[in-house]
């Protein structure tokens, strides 16, 4: 099976700075409509046989506007299992307020996730948001779909991803965190081992630019 993994498109708070977990759900900016439509159209051929959203609205608009461009997939089903880690006290709040505040936290938050201690802000532990994800992706195992699309948020979807490719927590962060509107795929035979094939692209937005410069 082959999963591909987009964050939804940017929101309010996200140009904010704002933390936006499960309780948060600020609209999505007049520009991400724009790179929603340019990612509808890149992803339009690919066959999806089955496509699945988190339940908040910032990502079931996204998946929405994805489907409408793509020729093979029918519905769009949504779970709230595949919605953004809770970030408890901290939602809503300005992330460079928590950097001021809680400099060690923000980092753990940001660069290892091993030394984040989520008690303090009452939110989810990395265990229970990444394990919401990566059960939702191996109960795919029995779906006999071949190629599925995945629409769910930036922390949760980063986490996830690199602990289905192998990687401890302390790890699940070296790379930066998916970009708005992003795409990253990965391949499995056997919903045990996961071969990364794509990770946060957003090229196709260049391409279009390049296609508009040069008409």
């Amino acid at each position: 099976m082959k999963i591909y993994f987009v964050r939804h498109g940017k929101t309010e708070w996200n140009l904010e700075g704002r933390f936006q977990g499960q309780r948060g759900d600020s609209a999505l900016l007049p520009e991400a409509f724009e790179d929603i439509q340019l990612l509808g159209e890149h992803l339009a051929d690919v066959p999806f046989d089955r496509i699945f959203s988190s339940d908040l609205k910032r990502a079931h608009i996204t998946a929405e506007l994805i489907h409408q461009a793509n020729h093979h997939s029918k519905i769009v089903e949504t779970t709230p299992q595949l919605r953004e880690w809770d970030f408890g006290r901290l939602e809503g709040t300005k992330i460079r307020l928590m950097q001021d505040i809680y400099p060690q936290q923000y980092t753990a938050l940001k660069t290892n996730l091993a030394q984040f201690n989520s008690s303090m802000f009452e939110a989810e532990t990395v265990y229970q948001a990444t394990q919401r994800i990566i059960q939702f992706v191996k109960d795919l195992k029995d779906s006999q779909a071949e190629t599925v699309l995945i629409v769910s948020h930036g922390a949760i979807l980063t986490a996830s991803i690199r602990s289905l490719l192998g990687f401890e927590p302390a790890q699940l962060r070296h790379r930066g965190g998916l970009d708005n509107a992003s795409i990253t795929v990965l391949e499995t035979q056997d919903f045990e081992h996961f071969t990364e094939l794509i990770w946060n692209d957003t090229s196709y937005k260049l391409t279009e630019a390049a296609a508009v410069a040069a008409s």
